[in-house]
C-alpha cells in the first residue's frame, strides 16, 4: 500500500528512534512519530512522505503503551522545552542508554561495547538554572484555546513550538526551572504588558523587549534576571529591575543586554548593569563558579556534579599525571579534576571563556591549571608537555577530522571522551577505533523529559 502525505493511517508504534520520535512501519516504510512511544496504537495523518520513510502526526491514541504516564504540564506535547514528559522516567533512561549503544553500533560500527545503565538525574523537574523566554506579537494558541475569541493573541512571552523561531507559547509557568522563576516571569509578563512599549516582531523585527533570561544558582539561592531588549532605554527597564529586586530578595542581579541583530539568539551586543550585582556563583560539588549573563555553565548543576565524579573515574587519576582537557570551557572540569592531578592544561578557542576559567581558578585557590586560547588544532602542536591523559568535551557537532589526526599523534595512555550527541560521539569514536579500546561507556542523564543525553567515554590505547 502507497503511503501519501495527508493520508489517515493507524499504526502500531515499536520503538523511539533517536531524536524522541515513536518507529512504525507501514509495508516496510519507517513511520516517525512524535509523541509516540512503543506499545501505542495511534489513528495518525502522514505529514511528510520521502523514498525511504514518512512523518506523521497523532490524531487520536487508539491504545496507549503500558509506558505512557500523565504529563503534568499543560504545554507537554506543544512546547518545544522537553517532549518525553508522557514516559515514564525509568524508560526515559532505558531509551536513551540504548540510543547511545545503537550511535556507536551502527555509525561508529564497534560492537560489543560495555554501556552501563544511564545514571539518572538528582532532579526530573525544577532541575534547570538557566531558562530563555521569547517576546513575540503573536501568540501561539494552544489546541484547546483555538475557538477561544476572548483570548489575546497580539502578545506571547514563553518557549517555542519545536523547530520553528516565530511561533511562541505564551508559557505561564515551566517545570524544569524552580517555582521563583515561574514567579519572576509572571511579573515581567505583565510589567511588558502595562509598559505601552512593544514587544519585539519575529517578522517584523520591530519593537523593544526581546528576552527574557533567568539564571539561578541553587547552591546559593541567588537569581539574576537578564532583560533582553532591542535598543538601550534605562528609563524603561530600570523601574522593572527594582519591582524584581523589592519583590525578591533572591534577585541580586538585574542586567540588560541590548541587540538590535534579528538573530533569535539571547545573547546582547553589549550588556547594561541595572541593578545589583553582575554575577551570581553557584556550585559544582566543593568548587564555586562566578556566572556572568552570558557565560556558559552547565544547567543541571547537581547532574554535572555526577558527570565529572564520571570523568575522575575513568581518568584514574594519581596525583603525578599531567591531564589536557580540549574544549575546555570555563574550565569546570579542570578545576574538578585539579586535585587529582599534577597538572592540567585546558584548550579552548573562546577567550573569554579563557578569562572566566582562570578567574574560577582564582576564586578556588587553584593554581595547577593552565588555560591556552586559541584554536585547538593549532595548540595541540604547542603543547608544553605530552599528556599522560586527554579530556576530550567538544560540542555538539564533534571533533575536527585534523584534531582527530593530532590526537593519535599524541598517543596519550587514556582518554576520556564527554559527549551530548550520540551520533558526533560514535563518529569519532570511529576515527579511533583502529589505535583505541573502547573500554566502557557511561551515559548521564542531564536533561530529563527530553531525548538529550550525556555520555562518558573510556579508551584505552592499544
Amino acid at each position: 500500500m502507497a503511503v501519501k502525505k495527508g493520508q489517515q493511517i493507524q499504526l502500531d508504534v515499536t520503538d523511539v528512534a533517536f531524536g524522541g520520535k515513536g518507529l512504525a512501519r507501514m509495508d516496510g516504510l519507517a513511520v516517525f512519530i512524535p509523541q509516540a512511544v512503543s506499545g501505542d496504537r495511534v489513528l495518525a495523518v502522514v505529514t511528510k512522505k520521502k523514498n525511504n520513510y514518512a512523518e506523521a502526526r497523532i490524531i487520536a491514541l487508539l491504545e496507549p503503551s503500558a509506558d505512557r504516564v500523565p504529563a503534568p504540564c499543560p504545554y507537554s506535547g506543544v512546547c518545544g522545552g522537553c517532549t518525553w514528559q508522557f514516559l515514564r522516567y525509568e524508560k526515559q533512561l532505558d531509551y536513551k542508554r540504548r540510543h547511545v549503544l545503537e550511535s556507536i553500533e551502527h555509525i561508529g560500527l564497534v560492537k560489543g561495547v560495555r554501556v552501563h545503565p544511564t545514571l539518572p538525574s538528582p532532579a526530573t523537574f525544577g532541575y534547570r538554572n538557566k531558562m530563555e523566554f521569547s517576546c513575540a506579537d503573536r501568540r501561539w494558541v494552544m489546541p484547546d484555546e483555538m475557538d477561544r475569541e476572548d483570548l489575546d493573541r497580539d502578545f506571547a512571552l514563553g518557549l517555542h513550538v519545536p523547530g520553528t523561531f516565530h511561533k511562541v507559547l505564551d508559557t505561564r509557568a515551566c517545570l524544569l526551572q524552580a517555582d521563583l522563576g515561574n514567579r519572576i516571569l509572571g511579573d515581567v509578563r505583565e510589567f511588558i504588558r502595562n509598559s505601552g512599549v512593544p514587544v519585539y516582531g519575529l517578522r517584523s523585527h520591530e519593537g523593544f523587549w526581546r528576552f527574557l533570561v533567568l539564571r539561578h544558582s541553587e547552591a546559593f539561592d541567588q537569581w539574576m534576571v537578564n532583560i533582553v531588549t532591542r535598543e538601550e532605554n534605562s528609563q524603561i527597564v530600570r523601574p522593572l529591575a527594582h519591582r524584581l529586586m523589592e519583590r525578591y530578595p533572591a534577585v541580586v542581579s538585574v542586567v540588560n543586554n541590548i541587540t538590535a541583530r534579528r538573530a533569535g539568539v539571547a545573547v546582547g551586543e553589549y550588556e547594561l548593569p541595572v541593578a545589583g550585582e553582575n554575577t551570581i556563583t553557584d556550585r559544582i560539588g566543593p568548587y564555586r563558579f562566578e556566572i556572568s549573563s552570558n557565560s556558559f555553565f552547565q544547567t543541571n548543576p547537581r547532574g554535572a556534579q555526577q558527570l565529572y565524579e564520571t570523568v575522575k573515574a575513568f581518568a584514574g587519576l594519581t596525583g603525578s599525571e599531567t591531564v589536557v582537557d580540549l574544549y575546555s570551557g570555563t574550565g569546570t572540569i579542570p578545576i574538578f579534576l585539579s586535585d587529582s592531578a599534577k597538572r592540567i592544561v585546558g584548550l579552548e578557542i573562546a577567550e573569554s571563556a579563557v578569562a572566566d576559567a582562570r578567574r574560577n581558578c582564582t576564586a578556588n585557590r587553584i593554581t595547577n591549571c593552565l588555560f591556552i586560547p586559541g584554536d585547538i588544532r593549532a595548540q595541540l602542536y604547542q603543547l608544553p608537555e605530552k599528556p599522560d591523559v586527554l579530556i576530550i568535551d567538544p560540542p555538539r557537532a564533534g571533533m575536527h577530522p585534523e584534531v582527530v589526526s593530532q590526537i593519535l599523534t599524541l598517543a596519550p595512555e587514556r582518554i576520556v571522551h564527554v559527549s551530548c550527541h550520540p551520533a558526533t560521539l560514535a563518529r569519532d569514536l570511529g576515527m579511533i577505533k583502529e589505535r583505541y579500546r573502547i573500554a566502557e561507556v557511561q551515559p548521564v542523564d542531564m536533561f530529563p523529559h527530553t531525548f538529550h543525553i550525556e555520555s562518558v567515554v573510556r579508551l584505552e590505547k592499544r
